[in-house]
C-alpha cells in the first residue's frame, strides 16, 4: 500500500476517502507496506489530530505489516531511483516497486500516477488499484 490511500482512508476530508475505505474493507489483513510509506503517511497526516497515531495503530493491530527492509535492497533501490530520476522517484516509491518485484502476485494500492510510468523487472507494468478517475489519466 502506498501512502496516498492510507492517508485518504484516515482523513475524512480527503477526496478519495470513500474509495480508499471501500478498497481497504475488501482486503484481508495484513496489508503490506514499508517504513518510508509509513513515514510519508505520518507526515501528510501531521495536521489531522491523531492522524500519525492512527497509522501506527494500524501497524500495532496487524492491519498494516511492515514487510520490507531497505538495507538488503539498497543497491536495487538506488538503481530504480537513478532510472526514474526524471520523474523523480521517492524512496517510498522505489520500495513499493521493489516489493512488487519480490511478489509478482501483488497489487499496489496507490493514488500516484507515477506508477503508470514505473516498471518492475525493467519492463513489466505494475498492477495497481487506483480510483477510476486517476487510472484513466
Amino acid at each position: 500500500m502506498d501512502a496516498g490511500p492510507l492517508v485518504a482512508s484516515l482523513n475524512r476530508r480527503d477526496r478519495f476517502h470513500r474509495w480508499a475505505k471501500a478498497r481497504l474493507n475488501e482486503l484481508e489483513p495484513p496489508i503490506c507496506a514499508c517504513e518510508p510509506v509509513l513515514a510519508e503517511a505520518c507526515f501528510l497526516l501531521r495536521d489531522i489530530p491523531g492522524g500519525a497515531a492512527a497509522v501506527l495503530k494500524l501497524v500495532e493491530r496487524g492491519v498494516l505489516l511492515v514487510a520490507f527492509q531497505v538495507s538488503p535492497h539498497a543497491k536495487s533501490l538506488a538503481a530504480l531511483m537513478a532510472r526514474y530520476a526524471n520523474v523523480p522517484m521517492s524512496l517510498a516509491d522505489a520500495c513499493l516497486v521493489r516489493m512488487t518485484e519480490l511478489d509478482d502476485r501483488s497489487l499496489l494500492m496507490t493514488l500516484d500516477g507515477d506508477f503508470r510510468v514505473y516498471r518492475r523487472h525493467g519492463r513489466q507494468v505494475i498492477p495497481v488499484a487506483m480510483p477510476p478517475e486517476l487510472s484513466a489519466k
